[in-house]
């Protein structure tokens, strides 16, 4: 069988059985179609058991040579190895040729974060008009829960109990969790929550709807944000992932629980989220750099 084949065999099998998000699926088969097409001149019909760990190091190289990060370059071997587990799980080869292929070493690059005094300047927005106060909401929600775009995107009133201060969330992977929502956000919600029927005249539920009475898409959401922060003089990029990236620091640098952080974020791994731990060193060695007698540099 070629390779086209075991893709589409294998991208059924990461939507049906492994259950796994759309834009993951739209990533594997945008990393599986790029491997294909560069063999594609010198092995049209390119079969599973004639691809080599040469085959897919010149791949690599090839991209490598395009300027491709080496996130990008890893992300790349993952997809391909992914590939070829799955069809050697199947019979369809006898060893995965993979695994004899490494890439660059990835240094973690630590997330930016806003300080505390610079969200609640963010977040100080005049509620002026009825799309100020969905947008304030929208942004509240997002630093008091530390939410992904898609997942505040694809929130249903239904999603959230605004007594209890809790929200439903439907993560990566279709895995659900729980998250609270602080005080702040809740009383934004329940301003925006009469507004937000009164739109709705579909029926639809989502939370967060435009004056059409549709959902406010991704980009929409990532526009309004980037508005209100020019809108109130901030110097930064906003972004909504700078905004969850805030509420895990924020949250890790008060309580110092890791566990409840990982939770909340719905990271798999903890790993990924001690991540936050070193931006909470490295604001303590600027603090002890700048307080401490013996840590000043001579002038």
């Amino acid at each position: 069988m070629n390779l086209n084949d075991w893709k589409v065999q294998y991208l059924e099998y990461c939507e049906v059985l492994r259950n796994l998000a759309a834009l993951t699926l739209k990533a594997y088969e945008r990393d599986i179609e790029a491997f294909i097409a560069f063999h594609q001149l010198s092995k049209p019909d390119l079969l599973a058991n004639d691809v080599s760990s040469d085959d897919i190091s010149a791949f690599l190289v090839n991209e490598y040579q395009s300027k491709i990060s080496a996130k990008s370059l890893a992300r790349y071997r993952s997809s391909i190895k992914n590939l070829f587990a799955y069809i050697l799980h199947k019979k369809g080869i006898k060893s995965n040729p993979v695994e004899l292929v490494s890439t660059p070493k990835i240094r973690n690059k630590l997330p930016e974060v806003l300080d505390v005094d610079t969200v609640c300047m963010l977040v100080n927005i005049p509620l002026e008009s009825e799309i100020a106060i969905r947008d304030k909401a929208i942004i509240e929600l997002f630093y008091s829960s530390g939410l992904r775009l898609s997942e505040l995107s694809n929130l249903y009133w239904f999603n959230i109990d605004l007594a209890q201060a809790l929200i439903t969330v439907l993560g990566k992977g279709n895995k659900q969790r729980m998250v609270p929502v602080g005080k702040h956000a809740v009383n934004a919600l329940k301003q925006w929550m009469p507004i937000s029927k009164l739109w709705d005249v579909q029926s639809t539920n989502h939370i967060f709807i435009s004056k059409r009475a549709t959902q406010l898409k991704q980009r929409s959401i990532q526009a309004r944000i980037k508005y209100w922060a020019q809108r109130q003089g901030l110097w930064e990029r906003v972004y909504p992932h700078l905004l969850r990236h805030s509420f895990a620091s924020h949250v890790l640098e008060s309580s110092g629980n890791l566990r409840a952080v990982q939770e909340m974020l719905g990271h798999v791994d903890i790993s990924t989220t001690q991540i936050y731990t070193h931006l909470n060193f490295q604001h303590l060695a600027k603090v002890y750099d700048k307080a401490h007698p013996r840590a000043r540099k001579k002038r």
